[in-house]
């Protein structure tokens, strides 16, 4: 039985499925040790052997519930043509798109780019003990718009709001584009293999009202939609952190399965949320860094609060660097009673 795409059908477990987002990464010494031989980020997740190794290394160490592809969501602008880098000690860079370069995007070729990372997905599904449900994920169009528009990532992501205020047909054009592209390489993703995706929304914290729902719902709606043409009842999460009191109301807006909710979410909305179906989330990453009590008290709220309905365990957003192995060790033995 695969746990988590039972809770996402609605059902409450007695001890419920974990996984923690970033789960493959570098506070592991075996991926930092990978690394090395990989000769930069996106090399890492263009290779099939090596992001195989990688995604596989937290389920032989931890025995998740769940193991979610190792990639990154800024792939997307990559297979459009887009000049991607990730810089040591300064996160992804990417030339900032112009107005007229939108119209130039390359949709075609787009999945054909991005064929290793559908062989890691294959090669994941053959490997993966098959109790262990496999994740897809892309990033959602406005938080990777972000980063096509600014080139990096800022503190509010000014250049966006403002790129979508100053010009909103084009940006329109950039959001559409980003749908049909987000929306193809998800069913390739399942088709390769994948049980289910998550849609990171990281950036859907820092717009409200009508901005968010014209480029976060309605564009998370189009991809889910899509995506059903194709792949049925697919199972997808939707995760739009930093959204607040907008979290009400985006599970029926958007026809996502299961929502993930970020560490800032009061106890008792994430209730009212879970009466709609799956959470997923809600623990502050910062506990797994602290560990002793402020992990396990973290740890039973949320158990004692969201247990008795259909929850997914994860953190509120990933896993941190400065996370010590002893530490998650000790939330997985709080989750599961051992």
């Amino acid at each position: 039985m695969r746990k988590v795409l039972e809770v996402l059908k609605g059902k409450s477990l007695e001890i419920p499925p974990v996984w923690l987002m970033r789960q493959a990464g570098r506070y592991l010494p075996e991926y930092r040790e990978t690394r090395k031989h990989a000769g930069g980020f996106l090399n890492l997740c263009y290779n099939p052997e090596l992001a195989i190794e990688v995604t596989l290394q937290p389920i032989t160490r931890f025995g998740f519930d769940a193991s979610i592809l190792f990639s990154d969501i800024l792939v997307i602008p990559d297979a459009l043509g887009r000049k991607v880098e990730f810089k040591e000690g300064e996160g992804p860079v990417l030339e900032p798109i112009r107005i007229d370069e939108i119209d130039k995007l390359k949709l075609d070729g787009f999945i054909d780019h991005l064929k290793p990372i559908l062989q890691t997905v294959s090669g994941l599904r053959a490997e993966l003990p098959n109790e262990t449900t496999l994740i897809g994920f892309c990033g959602a169009p406005w938080t990777v718009a972000t980063y096509m528009i600014a080139g990096h990532g800022t503190p509010d992501q000014a250049p966006a709001r403002l790129f979508a205020h100053q010009h909103p047909e084009e940006f329109q054009k950039l959001i559409d584009t980003l749908v049909k592209s987000s929306s193809s390489y998800l069913i390739a993703q399942f088709i390769a293999g994948a049980d289910m995706v998550q849609i990171f929304d990281s950036w859907a914290g820092i717009l409200g009202g009508d901005q968010f729902q014209r480029w976060c719902v309605k564009p998370m709606a189009a991809i889910v939609e899509n995506v059903r043409k194709e792949i049925p009842d697919a199972p997808i999460i939707g995760f739009p952190k930093g959204a607040g009191s907008q979290y009400n109301g985006y599970r029926e807006a958007t026809g996502i399965t299961g929502l993930g909710l970020d560490w800032s979410v009061p106890m008792a909305q994430a209730k009212e949320l879970q009466m709609g179906g799956a959470v997923q989330g809600l623990l502050d990453p910062l506990r797994v860094i602290a560990g002793g009590s402020a992990l396990d008290d973290g740890v039973d709220e949320v158990l004692e609060n969201l247990g008795a309905g259909p929850l997914i365990f994860n953190l509120g957003h990933g896993i941190t660097p400065q996370a010590p192995i002893a530490h998650v060790e000790q939330l997985l033995a709080r989750v599961r009673g051992s």
